[in-house]
Formats: structure tokens, sequence, C-alpha cells
């Protein structure tokens, strides 16, 4: 039986409680010592792009569906109604070429690029498990301090996500090299561990141009 979106896509992750214990310079920390990745100063957190990676910002009803075209590996966040991909550093600039080439170009699509210059507010790391290599064995946590999953809600939603906290639905695990699985234009094909670009643009455009149909096919007729 085939599943629906909701079920095929994992709850995000909700981040750490915002108290006392986990002030914004330990997020910084994390991200800047664990990943290697810059931040922006202020508050809150957000991560330079451009440098490590790129990032496709979409609908996530159209994120959904693409899923699939990535590895276990690639993180993935949600922030909002939109769902944010990261990819390999250069792709931003590649995309217009990239829809070019697809013939996707004539049409408006909600795919955003964020590229050097550009930034986005950083999830709050999911826990310590998350600084662990998964094969590592490590002390169960007391239950009040394992990292809690929100409930989705209905259509695979997370409450926190709705209400515009940035939250990983697929985190990077630090010392896994992230960037190997970002999707890069050069593992079209190659035989690399990496995805290719090129074939999660044309599941994003095509999903993002099938949600802008049905939107438009939901309003209601306009009478002179």
């Amino acid at each position: 039986m085939v599943g629906t979106a909701s079920s095929l896509v994992p709850a995000p992750r909700r981040p750490l409680d915002p108290d006392p214990a986990v002030p914004a310079d330990r997020v910084r920390g994390w991200y800047e010592n664990e990943l290697g990745w810059a931040t922006v100063p202020g508050e809150p957190v957000r991560l330079s792009v451009g440098l490590r990676f790129d990032v496709l910002d979409v609908p996530a009803v159209a994120g959904h569906a693409a899923l699939r075209r990535l590895p276990s590996g690639a993180p993935v966040g949600v922030r909002g109604e939109r769902m944010q991909f990261l990819v390999a550093a250069g792709s931003a600039e590649e995309l217009p070429g990239v829809l070019r080439w697809l013939e996707w170009e004539p049409l408006h699509l909600d795919l955003r690029p964020i590229g050097p210059g550009g930034s986005v507010e950083a999830p709050r790391p999911t826990g310590p498990a998350e600084r662990q290599a998964p094969e590592e064995s490590v002390e169960a946590p007391s239950p009040s301090r394992r990292p809690k999953t929100a409930s989705p809600a209905p259509g695979g939603r997370c409450p926190e996500a709705v209400q515009g906290a940035a939250v990983w639905l697929r985190p990077p695990v630090a010392g896994r090299g992230v960037e190997a699985s970002l999707p890069t234009v050069s593992a079209l094909g190659g035989g690399g561990g990496a995805p290719d670009l090129v074939r999660l643009v044309n599941t994003l455009a095509t999903h993002c141009h099938r949600a802008r149909l049905l939107r438009a096919c939901a309003q209601p007729l306009a009478f002179s």
C-alpha cells in the first residue's frame, strides 16, 4: 500500500527548550565548532550561506515529495510553511541555468535560492545525541533529559514549524562530512555518493508548479 505524504515524512526534530542552560552562544558554538559552519553576529543565531552550503527554499508541500531523492544524511530544515534543502555551495548560482535547461524558466516557481551573502535561521541542535556518531555507545539519558520530538500536525506539519520556529527535519551530524552528502551538479552521471542536484531541482520545480496550480484551482471564480 502506498503511504500518504505525511506518513513518508519523519516528524521534524524539536529544538532544545530555550532556557538558561542552552544559551545562544552554545548554539552558535555547536555550529561553528562541531560543524565548522560560519554564523552571523546577533540573535537569533543565523547560519551564513554560500561558504559551506547553499539553500533551496520551497513550500513544505512541494518539499515533501523531494525527500525521497536525498540520502538520509542530507540536512533538511523546516521554518513555518517553508522547507529548506541544504545543497552544495555554488548551487544557488547554478539554479537559473538548471531551470533553463529543464525548461522551467518561463514559469513562476516558488523556489528560492539562497547563496553567498545570504543567511538562514539556525535551528537549535536537537540535543546531545546529535553530537555522537550513530555507532558509538552512549549512556541512555534519563527521561527528563531526552530530546523531545514533536507530533506532526495534519498534513505532516510540526506545531513548532507552523508557528514559525526553525527546526531540523533531517539534522546534520557532526563529524560525518555533511558537505559530501549535499546535492551537487557534479553528481550528474557520476558514481559518487552525493545526490544529483538536477534531479532534485526538477522534482522541486514539478511539485512547486503543481502546488501553484492547485492553489489557483482552489480560488473562487470572480464574476464581473
